[in-house]
């Protein structure tokens, strides 16, 4: 899949929702399902940024995309509920989503992270992930091939120290998708994670602000398996943890 050669209109006909879309890999990957055919439907908190990704992609002259304002740090049940029901109303089903969306504060040993930051990170990370994949499960069933994929990490696999509260919540994460994965097994929905690994993003910069960022991947450069795990190529792909940058 890390050589994946995508069709020009594999994505064609879908509808796609992409969380954390206004910057990063959640910006790239948007682009890059419109590229292929898919109507996109932008979801982040700043609204400046969604429009700027939004023209960008009018600007491909493709399928005209949506955009979803929310902050996942106060979103609730019902705002899931309601997004749900709008994209049933407008587009019909849901074929995807990539929930990109993650929230990092910062390197911490474990006795010095503020309870806040903690609740915080395990909102964005898991609970809204979770509430709002719960939402969209029957928009989701109505289309004939769906796939879930959630945004893990290394960290997630083996924890790190001083990476105590977002580590704890990428495996969690996982969790979630392989237990989403064994449910829908042998239905038309599927579930993946993708582990980026070390990206040109801010959140990188963040943790590792004195890292020379010429020795990064860009997001567009780990794209493959974002388009292939949305193409109907992976209908038998499920409950895997794939490295977008696996290791020689």
């Amino acid at each position: 899949m890390h050589n994946f050669r995508a069709s020009d209109r594999c994505l064609e006909g879908k509808t796609i929702l992409v969380t954390g879309a206004g910057d990063g890999i959640g910006r790239q990957a948007a682009l890059s399902y419109a590229q292929y055919g898919a109507t996109v439907i932008l979801l982040g908190k700043t609204v400046q940024k969604l429009e700027y990704v939004y023209d960008e992609i009018v600007a491909l002259n493709k399928m005209q995309p949506a955009i979803i304002p929310l902050d996942l740090r106060g979103a609730t049940k019902q705002n899931y509920i309601d997004m749900a029901s709008t994209i049933e109303q407008q587009f019909g089903k849901l074929d995807g989503v990539l929930h990109n969306a993650g929230l990092f504060v910062a390197l911490s040993p474990l006795a010095h992270i503020a309870e806040k930051d903690w609740l915080d990170i395990m909102q964005v990370n898991v609970n809204a992930p979770f509430i709002m994949t719960q939402a969209l499960l029957p928009v989701l069933k109505k289309a004939e091939n769906a796939s879930i994929i959630f945004t893990s990490s290394g960290v997630g696999r083996k924890g790190r120290a001083f990476w105590g509260a977002y580590s704890t919540s990428k495996f969690a994460v996982e969790g979630l998708m392989q237990t989403i994965a064994d449910e829908f097994e042998n239905t038309s929905i599927r579930c993946n994670c993708i582990n980026p690994g070390a990206t040109r993003t801010m959140m990188r910069a963040k943790a590792y602000p004195s890292e020379n960022v010429e020795n990064l991947k860009t997001p567009e450069d780990i794209m493959s398996p974002y388009l292939y795990l949305m193409s109907d190529e992976s209908v038998n792909t499920t409950g895997q943890s794939i490295d977008a940058q696996p290791k020689n």
